[in-house]
């Protein structure tokens, strides 16, 4: 030992490793809680979980890596570990995730500089891996003393989110309420689950709204879950935090990890032979043109399992939005319901049906088609809502998506809505019908009413005889399959038993489908 070496009289001891554990374990032990035993209370007072704990209820047990517990504010001594959110990766039905989830206790879960890294980092993290991302929100939005950083950091986040819309799924979670900038992150994701009577999306609150405007609303009015989900902002409202973690672990069991790999494929080859399901179905539609059923009744016989799974369903109700499976692979399915004004297209069904097309397109997930509509729904309201440019965007995405594409014609098919329906003319790719099947520019009635306004008295018992006569024809030899199959527009009149195993059929042979398409930096949206 030399001289240079020895301790000199002033020096200090080093620091034993069981010192350092020490204060490691304290640190760890203060960022599970960061907000302190007063915060604590005042969550469990609100019968709150905690940031981690709802992750661990996501996530595959004991697959959590927690990324960034010792993460905060530099230079700020009153800075709390974490900085108001949990982030980290695990495992969701055994693939990959990343998860971030607002610490109500820190700051009410408002985004500051360390909370915006941590989050950015985790959205590069998904796309270098390719992965789902889910947050967990509950936040207060933009930290008021963090001023342009705060905003900074929610604008860096927002560009991620176009970074990874249709490379990964991106899921939100509304677990209480998310005002301000809080609501622009989750809006920008595939999915929006909230919890009803708990979840709560706003730009600005009721208060906020009565001294600017003085209009009087009420919380649930505003941003409840089930407005929202009217508004067409939230896919889906749950009863309780369990019921959303279950309905996320569902939704990514039809998904690819990303948009260059293959979705989970469950139980192949059952139920290879006609069933006693299958023929239910060649007496399912009324005999009546304006007899309503319930779609869910075809769907559930026509795909594996009776597993229909759907998205949106509380927006737009008059077509359905769901994945399925088909010989065990996941399928996207836009469906008419005859239950919510005939089957009607509207505003709000044009730009739900335009979402999925895009989103099933964006992540390979071949698409059904099964039709029962009367057209899009007339009105002035409707045109004042923009059914023109709504309606034509519908039509630009099925034309867009290069996915394999099957259409179902079980009853109605009329006017603009045939098309946007998956026509042939609209790059469907196998196109059936069943016999109950009309495909017409207007139905039996609508035409038999222009014809009786050319009658000086509509009424008279003449007129309504001439009146009965025509719809019978019309639906006889007008409006039938048999005219578009005799055309090509139809490549099969098939009886509906038969639908299941020809769907099987179909998805195989058109499971290599490739698109060569000119070059261009990108498509644009109508209008």
């Amino acid at each position: 030992m030399t001289a240079e070496s020895l301790p000199g009289p002033d020096s200090k001891p080093p620091v034993a490793t069981a010192e350092k554990l020490a204060d490691l374990r304290e640190k760890l032990e203060l960022a599970k809680e960061p907000g302190g035993e007063k915060a604590v209370a005042k969550r469990d007072k609100k019968g709150i979980p905690s940031a981690r704990s709802r992750i661990y209820s996501l996530l595959d047990p004991g697959s959590f890596l927690e990324i960034g517990a010792l993460a905060k504010t530099p230079g700020d001594p009153n800075a709390l570990f974490g900085d108001g959110v949990v982030t980290g990766h695990g495992l969701i039905n055994g693939r990959p995730g990343g998860v971030f989830s607002h610490d109500q206790t820190v700051f009410q879960g408002t985004v500051g500089e360390m909370f915006g890294r941590k989050v950015a980092r985790l959205m590069e993290w998904v796309a270098m891996v390719g992965c789902p991302i889910i947050g967990i929100n509950d936040s207060g939005g933009a930290r008021i003393q963090d001023a342009a950083t705060s905003l900074a950091w929610y604008a860096e986040l927002g560009r991620r989110h176009e970074l990874l819309r249709g490379l990964v799924p991106e899921i939100s979670l509304i677990f209480g309420k998310c005002a301000g900038g809080a609501v622009y992150s989750p809006i920008q994701t595939d999915l929006v689950v909230a919890v009803r009577d708990q979840g709560y999306m706003f730009v600005t609150g009721p208060d906020v709204i009565k001294d600017v405007t003085g209009e009087d609303v009420t919380l649930d009015e505003l941003g409840g879950a089930d407005a929202q989900a009217r508004y067409g902002n939230i896919h889906q409202v749950v009863e309780s935090e369990a019921a959303a973690f279950q309905y996320v672990r569902d939704y990514l069991s039809f998904l690819p990890a990303n948009t260059f790999d293959d979705p989970p494929i469950v139980n192949p080859g059952l139920e290879p032979a006609l069933t006693p399901h299958d023929f239910e179905l060649d007496s399912i539609v009324p005999d009546s043109d304006n007899t309503a059923y319930d779609m869910h009744e075809i769907l559930l016989r026509i795909f594996d399992d009776g597993d229909v799974f759907d998205v949106a369903e509380q927006s737009g109700p008059a077509i359905i939005t769901a994945f399925a499976r088909v010989d065990g692979r996941p399928v996207g399915v836009i469906a008419n319901q005859p239950m919510y004004n005939a089957g009607a297209i509207d505003n709000e069904e044009s730009d739900k049906a335009a979402r999925f097309v895009r989103f099933c397109d964006s992540f390979n997930t071949p698409l059904v088609f099964v039709v029962d509509t009367p057209g899009f729904m007339p009105g002035v309201a409707q045109e004042k809502g923009g059914i023109i440019k709504r309606g034509g965007r519908f039509l630009n995405a099925v034309v867009e998506a290069d996915i394999p594409k099957v259409t179902i014609t079980v009853r109605k098919s009329y006017g603009g809505a045939y098309a946007v329906m998956g026509s042939k003319q609209l790059t469907a790719d196998l196109n059936f019908a069943w016999p109950t099947a009309r495909i017409a520019v207007i139905g039996a009635d609508g035409a038999a009413q222009l014809l009786v306004k050319r009658f000086p008295d509509p009424t008279a018992p003449e007129v309504q005889k001439i009146k009965a006569d025509f719809i019978e024809g019309y639906n006889l030899n007008l409006a039938t399959p048999y005219i578009a199959a005799e055309r090509g527009y139809v490549d099969a009149v098939i009886e509906p038993h038969q639908t299941r195993l020809l769907l099987r059929k179909s998805m195989r042979l058109l499971r290599d489908k490739q698109i060569s398409r000119v070059q261009r930096k990108h498509g644009l949206t109508p209008i």
